[in-house]
């Protein structure tokens, strides 16, 4: 410790490579004098680095290399044994024996006698020769030498276990050697595979049978145990009755002890002795003796005779043994047997259970299915019916609660799907439904059984879930018969599993409601007769309610009307009770209350309509007391009957209090405050004595007035602590009351306690019989707080459960845990949390109500105590320190343990609230005197034996110093390292360990850097204790520092780790210590795994710095490589932790092939945690890349991981890797995904054995009418449920979860390849798709036709996805055909069951959807052939038209309101579809327009019924409690607000949508609708639809009536921000916009869309929509802004009226220029320039982009044109500034310009029609802007200069061309402009360009003398400039073209000057252009022959005669052409066929 840093660097330094680097076979030698020449403490370090490489070496041989380097292998494995100093450890002997198995499991096995004779020898020598270290070794080498190759040694076996038994004498004083020696005999024993020989096993035998019963190790009885085992299993001379009765008696023994470990070896060896003797036809044979001469013995040389075991008797039974042959009851009743003897403690009570647990689980599945009546009926007559338990309440508890973890957990998981319903069949039939008895020959149950029977069916029903719902009627039918039993345990668990099954089934909701209510108000009317029965009236009012609890969430079944009534009769009982006798009346108060309590869980909206009601009723059952009332004139009876009162009001509070949160205002918090304070001083005023003897005192006469009160308490410090949670801004002011906080102190702290059983209690509290407050077992625990279990915590106020990591949750972990517990739940302790409760919990099971009190005092003290004053504080803490350190309670240890526990756990929770982490108002508790108080308490509890105290006291103290700051927190640490130095206590010294790290841990890195290098100095010396107590806290203590600390524990991080690599090689931190006590203390202790943790708290520390420090790398690869290789669960665990965390930070040092198959063999393991741990860690490296890892694996994982999720259908981590490996794969191979969505769903249950007794048959098949259904289910290979043999669970399905959660993924691979498909076109999923569509529709076929309604609504779906993505797509082999046409009647037949009777709404529905889908995609286009489906739509349609409360749909029928909105929204959207769809596939107009008048008005009315939802959810609100005439639906509006607004909000946009491409084919009928005006149908009209005859817009002032709706919706809509996927989002949008885009046209909206606050709020939506939102949503918002421009009344004012004065501006003008701002918002945000923010989108690259540029410039110009012709220039400037922006920007040249160009082009004609004074300067002004774009294009600066110059000529042109009145000749800019053209003329690159911008502007008759002077000269003069001659051509069209356009007095001089130029071009050119000049001189000869004759006499001699040449050539060229054209066509065959 001197110098850690080189401590653990050391041994790195020479430490081979990491696990996975081979490496040379020298390197492997030990190099002994190196070792020796090392400080001793790191030579263990040395070795462990160098056997751990050795082992992974060997390991990773092939058998070849294994075969050549045995020899060199054994000799330095010898020499590791033979080592003196340092001498092997556990690890090395480990080590060692891996490298022996390696060697002799793989190559030649040529060692293996003489490796097994060096043992032997190490082993025979004398003491005095060989160290015990070395024949340790040397035994546990053997041990592994014959497991790996004990079939090749087998006659060298007795030798073998002659040394090993000889090995006992001198092992005598070291128990870890005799553990060794055992463990050694046994792997003997396996090994050999062939019976071992009978003396030898007889030998070992009786050894290990005589260790288990008296050993005084734990460890030598525990290895004992597993050698007893191996006798068993691997022998069969034990196989006898008499043998198996003297190892009961050893085991039995066994089972008593204290350790768990020790039991858990004890049940595993009994388990396999009843396994192995199991026959389905026992045996009872007698075994004939058989006398075997006695053989003399060879000696071998040197052997004494002396050492020969002496043996007094032979070993074979003297007496006649029976065979070992035993059926399962006969199993069951040895162990039921030995579980109900009165000698038996519940640690072997709990060990016997366990042993019921391995041994079904060992028998299979297949027995436990076929026997699971015979074990029910045992666990319930044998066990819970057995006499012994009557009169021990604490023995019945745990009993039933082991029967339900045996029944329940593990035999209720076991099943399969099949068997679990078999079961519930069974329990029912054959338990429950004997109550009450109806046949004399079958006894009524009694009530354990009963109770029992009915909580195995709640589980059953839980794992089922849905899948009940075939038999759920029988479930109900029995439930309700048991809920009227006597038995107040049998009515709760009654009660319980109703509920259960509604939440399964929510069918059963209503008619289970109605049953109970029914009998409730049968059984009130009875009370007053003699027929009377209290006890059924309250058993089935406490079945209602908890039906009604689960109404919430399930509100499609509920109904209303059915609450109301319920509440009715409640109200009525508790104003009619008064009347009755007492008894009579708490009987109906009980029942009203309770009825209330269940009536809460349906949340704010209902209650808050009787909230003012309800104070009322809680305020008169809660009254204050008078001050003058003196409880001593009342009774026993009557305060009993005042206590059950409140009691039960107080729980219909605590039920309001948990689910109505939202309505607890500061007013109500006050007053129930009060109501609180009432009740606790009607408490305090009770008589000291509240028992009574005399029961007509009683009330009850199982329950005193203590009882009573007791409850009393219970339930109003539970309502006082919700109170405190729930109100926060009532928290405050409720906890400053005084009353209430010494009463929770009183409680769980006071000395004064009153035992339920005073005579046991004290007999228990004896100083001489108390051992620990966890072992009281009398289900009381002297007051002590069930919310601490060992390590573990649950919060008091919230109840969640803090686990420690070393505490288990697996089932055996669970049973040791309750046999450790002194108080067991129970479900009838507190019938209201079967109401309260929002799930049926089978775990967290009520305590009895004084432990309750307890708890929930504690949960009061710590949330009040915070909140208190200081003075108050003080005192109360003042108070809590005078009870725990009175001097009453040293009489009393049982008391004092308890009260210790309470405050513990009281300060730990009041510290939680301190910082924050608990309750909703933080408190504070640092004034300096409550600290004092706190600090003297927490030393004392830190210092308490109770490691349970001690933990919570230390986290306590750690949140004490984080609240308090550093001058406490110093004063701390200093004051608990002087404790640790003084006192030598270890339970003291792991106490301030633990409170060190505590501290540290809260503090957080960087506040407790300063105390750091004290703490983990302190903690490193303690951890080297040899105490296991103190060295196992202190390690768990540094690894919470390493893991708080981060980063900053950096610096220790070397020292640390080579601390806890010598700590793992030593002796003295592990269970084989040589000394019997620590040994035995290390046993139970899981120090190794504490050292794990401390290493993966390190990798943590280090993070990815890990890849660059290589010694402390390889360090703890080497040390996790160790830890791997450990049996160990708890360091399994951290193992796989250290792994996991290795693969973030160093993966390419961790081998990962390796790890991935750890976890695939870990995920099979035997071990529930560590099975999940690995399904886990597999998650973490499948979300990176699922593909590789199923690559690495070995085959099988896949399969492995989908049994998982049938084995647990709600493991998240399984779904999470499936869901994770879709997202990576699925778009890129769906076949793969479609393939194996289709395996799960018809892949049968993989099963070990196979029993020909088959289960009968309870799956009914498919509901299908089709004849084709049943062909295609089964020529197709459907999954089919029913078939031919009788499906049992051998032959069974999946769980339907486990196939629901493969069509989901099926579902979601279609939906992304859908949303792929409308991204891009021809993707290559739609196209696999496509081709596996066959195998998609029989799979969705086949889960439509399930028995479970999810499957069948998923399989709809799919139908639904293949529908829209493949209605319209053409058959690829036949063309005519569309490719679904050949699905078309599995598809029809699919959607039959929907509609069947037992369908639900839910499907109904989704079934509506896929029938609109499948009608609107053409599959089928004849109306005669849509068949029923359309039928049924039709009659749907006409059903819920009608308000009736009986619309049907199909078969389905009584439908509550709820589900009738469902469906009828659905119907009605369905219709819309149609109606939208219409507008593409014409046929369908013939299927909707006879329903149009019908349709409309329904439409319209569901829309303001959404809408009255959407904005006026609170109504219900202010109308108070319902009237007797008043409707409930109305009334309770606001309860089924959130249930209806799904359906409306699925709907409503369909239905707008329809309404809107109504209004566009401009439908009379629909705007009478819109108006609200009578629905008569016209007379003219196609179909009875007639059409509105106008022409134009048709405008009105005033809107339709619908308008504000349909308005206000898609406004709400579009406003609020949606949570769904934006590619969703951003298409709702776009379709809401669509459909108001038609909505606002004036003939709907009118004037209202102007009203300044509508127009206002609309416009900052707009604007919101553009800056957001995608293009295809812009495009739309500009053409409503467009519309809403151009119907603006202002618009129409300037077209329609002429003013006087010119034009006036209106007030509202100011919208039309927002309108217009809004659409060149948009363009500014496409066109670079336009705007300082940067552009959304490049339109480069974006057709999209480019499309709304032209249409938004489209609409800017038509808005224009109805702009004031008074503002309208200004809107002009901003268009021309825009379109020269355009023409000057490098992305626009490509596409946007060119197609904006007409556009300016229009707008240039609308200016120039209407010509404003300014318009001359703006054209000018534009021109020369466009000339200054022109002038820096021709610079060539960027790629799109040379389009920008083109583009710009053109811009020019047009605007010149366009306007040429405004540009006269003698204008500069024209004439600049004409030079510009001149230039670009000269230019290869743009002269074509310029020829047509001179041509267009020449025939426009401007500036005509500047172009012909330019063109004659461009074309008569010759230019050096390639490329020209197009455009002289072009030139010289123009000039001929124009000449005719000259006047006739300048038509001559004009023509000679072009005639002239063409001939000099002609003459210069040569004879290639004559041809066209000939062209050109005919062309102006034609236009005007006579000035043609008198130019030509005006030419030039020489010119004349070139005229003359160039027509005489054409002419003769044109004669050359006529020949040719006349000649005969001939063929000519092509020859050169080579090339």
């Amino acid at each position: 410790m001197a110098e850690p840093e080189a401590e653990a660097e050391a041994p790195a330094t020479i430490a081979p490579a990491p696990l996975g680097h081979p490496q040379t076979e020298s390197a492997w030698e030990l190099d002994v004098t190196r070792l020796h020449s090392l400080p001793s403490e790191q030579q263990e370090l040395y070795l462990l680095s160098f056997t751990a490489g050795l082992a992974t070496h060997v390991e990773s041989l092939s058998a070849d290399g294994a075969t050549s380097e045995q020899t060199t292998l054994k000799k330095e494995l010898f020499k590791v044994i033979n080592l003196s100093s340092p001498q092997p450890t556990r690890v090395i002997r480990n080590n060692a024996g891996r490298c022996f198995s390696a060697v002799l499991s793989k190559g030649s096995r040529k060692i293996l006698y003489e490796s097994i004779h060096d043992c032997v020898d190490i082993l025979n020598a004398p003491v005095k020769d060989k160290d015990l270290r070395a024949k340790h070794a040397a035994t546990h080498c053997l041990g592994a030498i014959f497991e790996a190759a004990g079939d090749s040694a087998m006659s060298l076996s007795p030798l073998a276990c002659t040394a090993l038994l000889k090995q006992f004498k001198p092992a005598a004083n070291d128990p870890g050697y005799r553990s060794a020696i055992y463990r050694a005999l046994g792997r003997v024993v396996k090994g050999i595979v062939a019976a071992i020989d009978e003396e030898s096993g007889r030998n070992i035998w009786k050894l290990a049978r005589n260790a288990v019963a008296g050993e005084r190790s734990l460890l030598v009885q525990a290895s004992a145990c597993k050698c007893l085992e191996q006798l068993v299993n691997h022998t069969t001379y034990f196989d006898n009755s008499n043998d198996f009765e003297k190892l009961q008696t050893a085991i039995w023994k066994a089972m008593e002890s204290s350790s768990i470990a020790l039991r858990r070896a004890a049940v595993s060896c009994l388990s396999a002795v009843l396994v192995k003797a199991h026959s389905e036809s026992p045996n009872k044979e007698a075994i004939p003796r058989i006398k075997k001469p006695k053989k003399a013995k060879k000696r071998t040389p040197g052997e004494e005779a002396d050492e020969e075991i002496e043996r007094t008797s032979s070993p074979v039974p003297e007496k006649p043994a029976t065979s070992l042959s035993l059926s399962l009851a006969e199993i069951m009743r040895i162990l039921s047997m030995q579980y109900m003897r009165s000698t038996t403690t519940h640690r072997a009570r709990g060990a016997v259970i366990n042993a019921y647990i391995r041994i079904f689980r060992s028998l299979g599945e297949s027995i436990v299915e076929q026997h699971y009546g015979d074990i029910a009926r045992h666990l319930f007559v044998d066990i819970l019916s057995h006499p012994g338990l009557a009169f021990n309440r604490y023995r019945q508890l745990a009993s039933r609660k082991y029967v339900r973890i045996i029944l329940e957990r593990v035999i209720g998981r076991m099943l399969g799907e099949t068997a679990q319903l078999n079961a519930s069949r069974f329990l029912l039939n054959e338990i429950i439904k004997d109550y009450p008895q109806a046949i004399k020959e079958r006894p009524e149950p009694t009530k354990q059984t009963l109770t029992a029977a009915v909580s195995a069916l709640t589980s059953l029903i839980q794992y089922l879930d849905a899948g009940v719902g075939t038999i759920a009627e029988l479930y109900r039918e029995g439930l309700l018969q048991v809920l009227q039993h006597p038995s107040f345990v049998v009515q709760i668990h009654a009660a319980r599993a109703l509920k259960a099954l509604v939440l399964a089934v929510p069918q059963q909701l209503l008619p289970s409601v109605t049953i109970c209510m029914n009998s409730v108000s049968r059984e009130l009317n009875l009370l007053n007769t003699q027929r009377q029965s209290p006890k059924r009236c309250i058993g089935y009012a406490h079945g209602l309610s908890a039906v009604l609890s689960a109404s919430s969430r399930h509100p499609l079944y509920g109904a209303v009307d059915v609450y109301a009534r319920v509440l009715e009769q409640a109200t009525n009982l508790l104003k009619s009770s008064s009347s009755s006798d007492l008894r009579i009346s708490g009987c109906q108060l009980q029942v009203a209350w309770v009825m209330i309590g269940g009536l809460m869980s349906l949340g704010p909206n209902f209650v808050k309509i009787h909230l003012p009601q309800l104070m009322l009723l809680w305020r008169n059952a809660l009254p204050k007391p008078l001050p003058n009332e003196s409880t001593s004139k009342r009774g026993v009876f009557e305060l009993s009957y005042l206590a059950h009162v409140r009691e039960t009001a107080l729980g219909s509070i605590e039920a309001f209090l948990t689910f109505n949160q939202r309505l607890l205002t500061l007013d109500t918090s006050r007053r129930l405050s009060a109501m609180l304070e009432h009740t606790v001083a009607f408490l305090q005023g009770l008589p000291q004595k509240k028992t009574t003897d005399d029961p007509s005192n009683r009330l009850m006469s199982s329950m005193q007035l203590q009882d009573y009160e007791v409850t009393v308490r219970r339930r109003v410090f539970r309502c006082f602590s919700l109170l405190l949670t729930r109100s926060s801004h009532g928290a405050i002011e409720s906890a400053s009351h005084s009353m209430m906080l010494p009463l929770a102190v009183a409680s769980f702290s006071s000395t004064d306690y009153a035992a339920p059983n005073p005579l046991s209690a004290s007999i228990a509290s004896s100083s001489g019989t108390f051992e620990s407050i966890w072992e009281t077992a009398d289900n009381h625990g002297f007051g002590v707080s069930s919310l601490v279990c060992g390590l573990d915590v649950r919060d008091p106020v919230g109840r969640d459960r803090a686990r420690h990591w070393t505490s288990r949750s697996d089932d055996e972990a669970t049973v040791n845990e309750i046999s450790g517990t002194p108080v067991i739940g129970a479900a009838e302790y507190d019938p209201a949390a079967c109401y309260i409760k929002a799930d049926v919990d089978i775990e967290l099971l009520p305590v009895v109500a004084d432990t309750e009190a307890v708890n929930a005092a504690i949960a009061v003290f710590g949330l009040s105590l915070p909140l208190q004053t200081p003075k108050v504080q003080e005192s109360v803490l003042e108070q809590i320190s005078a009870s725990l350190f009175s001097s009453s309670l040293h009489k009393d240890p049982a008391r004092k343990a308890a009260v210790t526990v309470n405050i513990a756990l009281a300060i730990y929770t009041s510290l939680r609230v301190a910082t924050g982490d608990a309750g909703s108002t933080k408190g504070s508790l640092q004034s300096a005197q409550a600290e004092n108080l706190l600090q003297d308490i927490l030393h004392v509890l830190i210092k308490d034996p109770d490691h349970s105290v001690r933990l919570l006291a230390a986290d306590t103290l750690g949140r004490l110093c984080s609240s308090s700051g550093t001058a406490l927190t110093t004063n701390e640490v200093t004051t608990l390292i002087e404790m640790i130095v003084s006192n030598r206590e270890p339970h003291v010294r792991a106490g301030c360990a633990l409170a060190l790290a505590c501290i540290h841990t809260r503090l957080g890195g960087m506040a407790a850097g300063y105390h750091m290098k004290n703490i983990v100095g302190i903690l490193m010396s303690l951890a080297a204790d040899s105490h296991p107590l103190v060295h196992f806290w202190a390690l768990e203590a540094l690894g919470r520092v390493a893991e708080s600390a981060g980063l900053n524990f950096s610096a220790y991080v070397t020292s640390t780790l080579g601390m806890f690599s010598q700590l793992f090689a030593s002796d003295s931190h592990n269970s084989e210590n040589a000394a019997l006590a620590s040994s035995n203390m290390s046993f139970d202790l899981p120090v190794s795994a504490a050292i794990a943790h401390g290493v993966d708290a390190l990798i943590n520390v280090l993070g990815p710095g890990l890849q660059d420090m290589t010694k402390a790398r390889d360090m703890i690869l080497t040390l996790v490589g160790l830890f791997d290789v450990e049996t160990d669960i708890y360091i399994l665990l951290a193992s796989l932790r250290c792994m996991e965390h290795l693969s973030v930070y160093a993966p390419g040092h961790l081998q990962s092939d390796d790890y991935v198959r750890r976890l695939q063999a870990d995920i099979d393991s035997d071990s529930a945690e560590l099975s999940s741990a690995a399904v886990s860690g597999m998650f973490s490296l499948m979300r990176r890349d699922a593909p590789e890892i199923v690559r690495t694996a070995k085959p099988g994982l896949e399969e492995r991981l989908w049994e998982y999720l049938n084995a647990q259908p709600d493991a998240p981590a399984v779904r999470n890797i499936f869901l994770n490996w879709l997202q990576q794969t699925g778009s890129s191979n769906p076949t793969e995904w479609i393939a194996r969505c289709n395996t799960i769903l018809t892949k049968s249950k993989s099963r070990v054995e196979q029993r020909k007794t088959a289960a009968p048959k309870n799956t009914p098949a498919p509901d299908v009418v089709d004849e084709e259904v049943a062909g295609f289910a089964v020529s197709e290979g459907a999954a089919k449920e029913d078939d031919s043999q009788t499906p049992t669970s051998t032959q069974e399905l999946m769980r339907w979860q486990v196939r629901l959660f493969a069509m989901e993924l099926l579902y979601t691979l279609i939906a992304t390849i859908s949303k792929e498909a409308a991204i891009r076109e021809d993707t290559s999923g739609e196209a696999a798709l496509q081709y596996k569509l066959a195998d998609i529709v029989r799979i969705a076929f086949s889960a439509s036709t399930a028995s479970v309604a999810s499957l069948r609504i998923v399989g709809l779906r799919i139908v639904e996805q293949i529908l829209k993505m493949f209605g319209r797509t053409p058959d690829p082999d036949f063309a005519e055909a569309m490719l679904l046409e050949q699905y078309q009647a599995q598809i029809s037949s699919a959607l039959t069951p929907a509609f069947a009777a037992d369908s639900s709404p839910e499907l109904a529905a989704e079934a509506v959807d896929v029938c609109a889908t499948f009608i609107s995609t053409g599959i089928v286009t004849d109306i005669e052939r849509m068949g029923r489906i359309l039928k049924l739509l039709v009659s749907a349609l006409d059903s819920f038209s009608k308000n009736s409360e009986t619309a049907t749909i199909g078969d389905l029928r009584a439908l509550s309101s709820n589900a009738q909105v469902m469906v009828r929204m659905a119907v009605f959207s369905a219709w819309a579809e149609l109606q939208v769809a219409s507008g593409e596939q014409r046929y369908l107009e013939a299927v909707v327009k006879p329903h149009i008048a019908q349709l409309v008005p329904l439409w319209l009315s569901s829309l303001r019924e959404y809408a009255r939802l959407r904005f006026e959810p609170d109504i219900s609100a202010a109308i108070g409690p319902p009237g007797p005439n008043d409707d409930l639906d109305s009334v309770y509006a606001a309860l089924n607000r959130q249930t209806l607004l799904a359906f409306y909000q699925d709907s409503w946009l369909s239905l707008v949508d329809a309404i809107a491409s109504l209004i566009d084919e401009d439908s009379e009928f629909v705007f009478d609708a819109l108006d609200n005006k009578g629905t008569e149908t016209k007379s003219e009209g196609t179909n009875g639809v007639s059409r509105r005859k106008s022409a134009g817009i048709n405008y009105h002032e005033e809107p339709v009536a619908f308008f504000f709706v349909l308005f206000g919706l898609a406004f709400e809509s579009l406003a609020v921000r949606s949570t769904e996927d934006d590619v969703v989002t951003s298409q709702r949008n776009m379709d809401i916009l669509r459909a108001l885009r038609k909505i606002l046209r004036p003939s709907v909206s009118g004037k209202a869309i102007y009203q300044d606050v509508v127009f206002s709020e609309c416009m900052d939506l707009l604007d919101r929509m553009v800056l957001t939102e995608s293009l295809g949503v812009q495009a739309i918002i500009v053409e409503i802004a467009r519309n809403l421009c151009i119907t603006h009344p202002s618009s129409r004012q300037s077209s329609e009226a002429a003013l006087v004065n010119g034009e006036s501006l209106s007030d509202d003008i100011e919208q039309l220029f927002e309108l217009t701002r809004i659409i060149v918002l948009v363009i500014s945000g496409l066109v670079p320039g336009l705007s300082d923010n940067p552009v959304s989108v490049r339109l480069e690259s974006s057709d999209e982009a480019i499309a709304l540029v032209r249409t938004s410039m489209q609409a800017l110009v038509e808005v224009s044109e109805v702009f004031p012709s008074i503002i309208r220039t200004d809107l002009h400037a901003t268009i021309l500034h825009i379109f020269v922006t355009i023409c000057g920007t490098g992305s626009c040249q490509a596409a946007v310009v060119p197609q904006t160009l007409p556009i300016f082009r229009r707008f240039i004609v609308s200016i120039v029609a209407d010509i404003q004074p300014e318009t001359h300067n703006q054209l000018l002004n534009t021109l020369k802007r466009l000339q200054l774009v022109l002038r820096n294009a021709q610079r060539r600066e960027t790629e799109a200069s040379l389009a920008c110059e083109k583009n710009t000529l053109l811009a020019c042109t047009v605007l010149i061309s366009t306007a040429p009145e405004v540009f006269a000749e003698t204008e500069a800019s024209v004439i600049k402009f004409v030079e510009d053209l001149s230039e670009c003329l000269e230019s290869r690159m743009t002269s074509r360009v310029a020829a047509g911008c001179i041509r267009t502007l020449l025939m426009a008759n401007i500036a005509p003398r500047h172009f012909i002077t330019n063109a004659m000269g461009f074309l008569s003069t010759p230019s050096e400039v390639e490329g020209l001659e197009e455009s002289r051509t072009l030139v010289a069209q123009t000039l001929t073209a124009y000449i005719p356009r000259v006047t006739i007095k300048a038509r001559l001089p004009a023509l000679v000057v072009v005639l002239s130029a063409l001939l000099q071009r002609a003459e210069q050119g040569g004879l290639s252009l004559h041809q066209e000049t000939a062209s050109r001189i005919l062309d102006l000869a034609t236009a005007d022959n006579a000035s043609f004759r008198s130019g030509i006499n005006a030419l030039p001699s020489e010119q004349r005669s070139l005229l003359e040449r160039i027509l005489k050539a054409r002419a003769g060229s044109q004669v050359r052409h006529d020949a040719v054209d006349d000649a005969e066509p001939t063929i000519a065959l092509k020859m050169n066929f080579g090339g």
